[in-house]
């Protein structure tokens, strides 16, 4: 009972809530007032909707791939006995727990500030390197950098499959003469490819939400041009800086329905590359 009081009272009841919100003005002091679905007309107008929709698809697009990617190499490498393995994968690790804290996404605005880390390394190949969150070519990829670089929590699934993988498919496969190369194409990622969607659809969807970083590396602005503008912190803009909930509530809808629209095709494309057992 505590937990189906917790699932009505503070999940279900806001989802509906803001549901009845997207058809309705309502500035968070005022009587919300029906509008029917001028919200979500209004949005074919809104340039600035079509401009984080766009910044939010290069995010989306550039950082889980990159980022899957990444955690699976990685995870092929630590499976291999070594010393000292547990130390070096919790170090990976670390960057997961502390991905979503204001303190790394200021930490990401000093290295990649003027001044920063990333400057002073070019400085000493005598390059001038600019200031890569305040300019609108780079900005966005120095947040797909910090997404990327937090790529511990799919490494650690992608080990866990990585050690249900039978040994003696690989020595059937050496005494065929395949070399570790095609073990890899042919052996690895078939038997890990129910894995690998399981970290595409959860990446995907943490991408669509991603605010955080965002929200401090640009001061809640959205950065220079709007090249941070991501869905999220325009929503929140709309919602909590511009009092217009009624249309942030319509904006998180849609939000909903563009997560929803990803995950259906990631469902529907597995059956011609996920393998199972049976």
């Amino acid at each position: 009972m505590p937990w189906f009081a917790g699932l009505l009272l503070l999940t279900g009841g806001p989802i509906l809530a803001s549901l009845f919100l997207s058809f309705t003005d309502f500035d968070l002091l005022t009587t919300p007032s029906w509008v029917g679905l001028d919200n979500y007309a209004r949005v074919m107008d809104d340039p600035h909707f079509g401009n984080a929709v766009r910044v939010t698809m290069i995010y989306v697009v550039a950082s889980v791939p990159l980022s899957g990617g990444f955690a699976l190499l990685v995870a092929v490498l630590l499976n291999r006995p070594m010393r000292g393995v547990g130390v070096y994968r919790a170090a990976y690790y670390l960057p997961s727990l502390l991905g979503g804290s204001v303190a790394v996404a200021i930490l990401w605005r000093q290295i990649f500030g003027p001044d920063g880390l990333v400057n002073d390394l070019l400085s000493a190949f005598g390059i001038v390197g600019p200031s890569w969150i305040s300019t609108p070519e780079y900005a966005i990829y120095t947040l797909v950098a910090l997404h990327i670089w937090q790529f511990g929590s799919p490494m650690l699934i992608f080990l866990a499959g990585l050690k249900q993988i039978p040994a003696e498919l690989y020595d059937a496969a050496a005494v065929d003469g395949a070399g570790k190369v095609r073990a890899f194409f042919q052996i690895t990622l078939p038997m890990l490819s129910p894995i690998i969607f399981f970290n595409l659809v959860l990446q995907t969807v943490n991408a669509f939400k991603a605010f955080t970083p965002a929200f401090i590396l640009s001061g809640g602005t959205g950065g220079p041009a709007d090249s941070t503008l991501f869905y999220t912190l325009y929503l929140y803009q709309e919602g909590f800086g511009n009092f217009r909930m009624g249309y942030a509530s319509a904006l998180a809808w849609i939000l909903l329905l563009m997560t929803a629209a990803f995950t259906a095709l990631a469902f529907r494309s597995s059956r011609y590359w996920v393998h199972y057992a049976d």
